[in-house]
């Protein structure tokens, strides 16, 4: 235990001097937004404030009408704020919204390119409308096409293009001015299990470019992969920051999930609330949660424990936290059971 206190204070030291030398990207103070409804108003944002550095992945991590995309509108000019600060590249965004354009990419999740024109045409086009030069714009979209793995596709028409195809356009048409700050909106949405991580890798590599790149996502597996920090927004509201490790690290030791029947509920949660070596429990309609130290040895005393007392089991799992226990943890409800439409 002391070993692991000391590695934990040794890395805030390192954490926080990193921190002192990075410099800031993107800023906001108290940032809210509101959208009027029948009655009264809707407050998508609540006083957000964040922080991300150069060359950062941030994550922005929360379920759909959390107020994400709201947020990242209000970064991109793209809607106006009604109330706080916000800064990127050093510039206020109220203020300054012409100055924010030039130096940032937005990828939506519908994305933005014509689709009856060629990948190559897209990015000629986008780079132009940006002033570059006609070289500027041909080297840059060659540096592009190679980073992205383009140069199959890039010549035939965008209505060819297969989805990963696309949002890899996409991803270069937002890069293509070389941007201080990259914003993607939801970028895997859509996609297939390999298309994902294969544009995983290459948001990866884009990172190597020095830009700092401004991640939303509901997916926890992207989120984890990416961002070096995230931020977890619920209800408007952030409710936690950190790194995936750092976040996934409040939450001590392992969980064992067991399903139970309901005429068997109320005695399984009595008989397990007695037992020292289980930390908490968190119920659920059908299951429970058990926050434990040691997940092998705990199932095992579980097991006899609930045999001895003749309960069966309709389930039960061990694993390690992730970041949905993160959120569960912060917020009160698991950011998959969101995801259920």
């Amino acid at each position: 235990m002391y070993d692991y206190e000391v590695f934990t204070y040794f890395y805030k030291i390192i954490y926080f001097a990193i921190q002192f030398f990075m410099h800031t990207i993107l800023t906001t103070q108290n940032l809210k937004k509101r959208f009027p409804v029948k009655n009264g108003f809707h407050e998508a944002v609540r006083g957000v404030d964040l922080q991300v550095f150069e060359g950062e992945i941030f994550g922005f991590l929360g379920p759909n009408g959390a107020g994400k995309t709201t947020t990242l509108r209000m970064l991109t000019t793209l809607l106006p704020i009604d109330e706080g600060e916000a800064h990127v590249a050093g510039y206020n965004v109220k203020t300054q919204p012409q100055e924010v354009r030039k130096r940032i990419g937005y990828v939506s999740q519908q994305g933005g390119a014509d689709r009856n024109a060629t990948g190559r045409e897209n990015l000629i086009l986008q780079g132009r409308l940006y002033g570059m030069s006609k070289a500027e714009t041909i080297q840059a979209a060659n540096h592009l096409i190679d980073i992205l793995s383009l140069g199959e596709c890039i010549d035939r028409f965008v209505t060819t293009y297969s989805g990963g195809q696309q949002r890899r356009l996409d991803v270069a048409l937002g890069m293509i001015h070389k941007p201080k700050v990259l914003f993607l909106d939801e970028p895997t949405t859509g996609l297939d299990p390999q298309n994902r991580v294969n544009l995983w890798n290459q948001i990866k590599l884009l990172k190597q470019e020095g830009i700092a790149i401004f991640l939303t996502s509901h997916y926890l597996d992207e989120v984890d992969f990416l961002a070096d920090r995230l931020a977890i927004m619920d209800q408007g509201k952030i409710v936690e920051v950190g790194s995936p490790r750092d976040l996934k690290r409040q939450i001590s030791g392992d969980i064992i999930n067991i399903g139970v029947q309901q005429d068997e509920y109320e005695r399984t949660l009595q008989i397990l609330r007695n037992q020292a070596f289980i930390k908490e429990i968190v119920q659920d309609t059908d299951y429970l949660r058990l926050y434990v130290e040691q997940g092998d040895s705990a199932l095992v005393q579980i097991l006899r424990l609930l045999d001895t007392e003749k309960i069966t089991l309709t389930s039960i799992s061990l694993s390690i936290p992730t970041l949905d226990d993160v959120f569960l943890k912060k917020t009160g409800h698991a950011l998959r059971e969101e995801m259920i439409i």
